[in-house]
């Protein structure tokens, strides 16, 4: 590998961060014109194992708006990324998988202020990423959720 090609390999890597922290914030921020432009025009997520849907990402970002209304407080970790290119067309790079885990804690929104339950659920994400004219852009991503633990008793306020 030359050191050109290592460097673009770098380069990728961090473009590839960038978008899955983006869409994480996204998801947090409830930003679902954000969300939309992470993806590309064919672009589909999957969240049946958390007991939602699977759609393209405009259908899924309208759900995605309903079902996180129940929540005042989102907070979405993404962690142990494992990163991997692949090709497309035969030229290296054109392509990446990304396999995630994930810890998601939420806060539900009442009047019963600072003890509201918490609802926290922690998974693996796989992502499938395609290199654009506009950059790195999400083609699936399908959450494989393995846990939930409701909490009655609610988190510390600052």
């Amino acid at each position: 590998m030359t050191q050109r090609t290592e460097l673009a390999t770098v380069l990728d890597r961090l473009a590839v961060d960038e978008l899955i922290t983006a869409y994480a914030v996204a998801v947090d921020d409830g930003d679902w014109t954000a969300y939309r432009r992470l993806f590309t025009a064919d672009g589909r997520a999957d969240y049946r194992s958390a007991g939602g849907i699977e759609g393209d990402a405009g259908r899924i970002a309208e759900w995605l708006t309903e079902s996180l209304a129940l929540f005042a407080m989102r907070q979405h970790l993404i962690v142990n990324r494992r990163v991997r290119f692949g090709i497309l067309d035969h030229d290296t790079g054109d392509t990446a998988s990304v396999r995630a885990d994930y810890l998601n804690p939420m806060r539900f929104t009442t009047t019963d202020g600072p003890t509201a339950p918490d609802l926290i659920c922690g998974g693996r994400y796989d992502f499938a990423l395609l290199r654009t004219p506009e950059g790195w852009r999400l083609r699936e991503v399908v959450v494989k959720e393995k846990w939930r633990s409701l909490s009655a008793e609610g988190a510390a306020t600052p």
